[in-house]
């Protein structure tokens, strides 16, 4: 079957879904104004100068001979009597933003591409490298040889996949900055990130856009997940009052991660994401869950039992932080050292030899009781106790930022 593709620059735009013909099979694209090679033939990574440090926002709309908005491509789901074909439009009319196109995020998308999900934004900071190959579904050798950033991968496999839907690609770095553009009309927001820090952000704006959104994480062969919908349930700040301090849990670049335990909490984020999409708001768990794949313990915490308190800095005092810029990482890029400096707002203290023991299945590790030095691939780590940092190895603050949140955590 042939297709035609086209990628367009935008700032917002729904595209009109069900029209368009036949043509060849070739895919070009524009990135930020610039003609860009075809994805079939480029022998070069399409990426720009500086993918990581900028949003670039691209809408994808793939046209096919099938009939994509006919009720046999989603009879099975709707013939699922909590979903059925007022369910399938609502997905339909949906607009959903994934942070973080990983392991957790990959597998929402394509689920929730399958489903038949109008709209997703999908956002990501990062480029496909070989480690991810191992847990994050959606991508292929192509895509790590290619490094090609992992929104614009994921956008283009999804294409394949449902050519009824949009798909917007954001190769950004999401701060307090473009957080709220980035997420204004979304009806969820799936977290599919690494860190803390971009987690708090998010519960910011939710909860003053009063948008659902699903947490969720996994390390080693443990997840967590919570659902949150802003009026109605506890949000993460009626959970965690602070974040973590820097370097005080393992990440999957320390501890490892696998396959199973991934993709069994976004499929808890994706279900919950379907029942808020068709409106089954009463079918929500309304826990806090826990799991450990390896030895099989699973508890659940009832999630009310975080709220009331009316102490909520979120929740009952709006005081969005985050939102502001509070508890920032703060990134300078260090004048001809090819070097950049992370801090971390507000007073903190790491230990270093619990971070060095974590460290050490990664790469090369020194420390006193002072600073920290880590090596792993071509990056230079200096880690300070007071959770600073210098990265040496690039002057990309974006892709030092990545460095921390991987191997250092927040």
């Amino acid at each position: 079957m042939k297709r035609r593709g086209e990628w367009r620059g935008v700032r917002r735009r729904r595209a009109t879904r069900g029209e368009g013909a036949m043509a060849d099979t070739t895919v070009s694209a524009i990135f930020s104004g610039s003609p860009l090679r075809p994805f079939a033939s480029s022998p070069r990574p399409l990426i720009p100068s500086s993918p990581l440090f900028t949003i670039h926002r691209l809408v994808f709309t793939i046209y096919s001979s099938l009939d994509m908005h006919s009720t046999e491509r989603y009879s099975r789901q709707i013939l699922f009597s909590e979903i059925g074909e007022e369910g399938q439009e609502r997905l339909a009319n949906s607009r959903v933003v994934i942070v973080g196109c990983g392991a957790l995020g990959a597998v929402h998308a394509e689920m929730l591409a399958r489903a038949g999900v109008g709209t997703l934004v999908l956002v990501d900071r990062d480029f496909v490298e070989p480690s991810n190959l191992q847990r994050q579904l959606m991508y292929d050798e192509h895509d790590a040889l290619e490094r090609l950033p992992k929104s614009i991968a994921a956008a283009r496999h999804l294409a394949q996949i449902n050519s009824s839907i949009t798909v917007e690609p954001l190769v950004a770095d999401l701060n307090f900055e473009n957080a709220e553009e980035v997420m204004s009309g979304a009806d969820l927001i799936l977290d599919g990130t690494d860190n803390f820090e971009t987690r708090f952000l998010i519960n910011d704006v939710a909860v003053k856009q009063r948008v659902p959104w699903i947490y969720g994480a996994a390390v080693g062969s443990y997840g967590i997940t919570m659902t949150i919908v802003p009026s109605e349930t506890p949000c993460l700040a009626c959970v965690l009052e602070e974040m973590p301090q820097a370097g005080s849990g393992p990440t999957c670049d320390t501890a490892g991660v696998i396959m199973p335990a991934v993709s069994f909490i976004a499929s808890i984020q994706a279900a919950e994401a379907l029942k808020l999409l068709v409106g089954r708001n009463d079918r929500l768990h309304r826990m806090l869950i826990r799991i450990n794949l390896w030895d099989f313990s699973f508890s659940m915490s009832n999630a009310d039992k975080f709220a009331g308190t009316g102490n909520c800095r979120v929740c009952d005092k709006r005081e969005f932080a985050y939102l502001r810029g509070s508890g920032r990482q703060v990134a300078t890029t260090l004048c001809g050292r090819n070097a950049v400096q992370i801090s971390q707002a507000g007073r903190r203290e790491i230990d270093l030899a619990g971070l060095a023991a974590r460290l050490r299945s990664a790469g090369e590790v020194a420390f006193n009781e002072f600073l920290l030095r880590f090596r792993v691939e071509d990056y230079d780590i200096t880690v300070f106790r007071d959770a600073r940092s210098i990265i040496r190895g690039t002057s990309d603050a974006a892709l030092a930022r990545s460095l921390y949140a991987r191997y250092i955590g927040v």
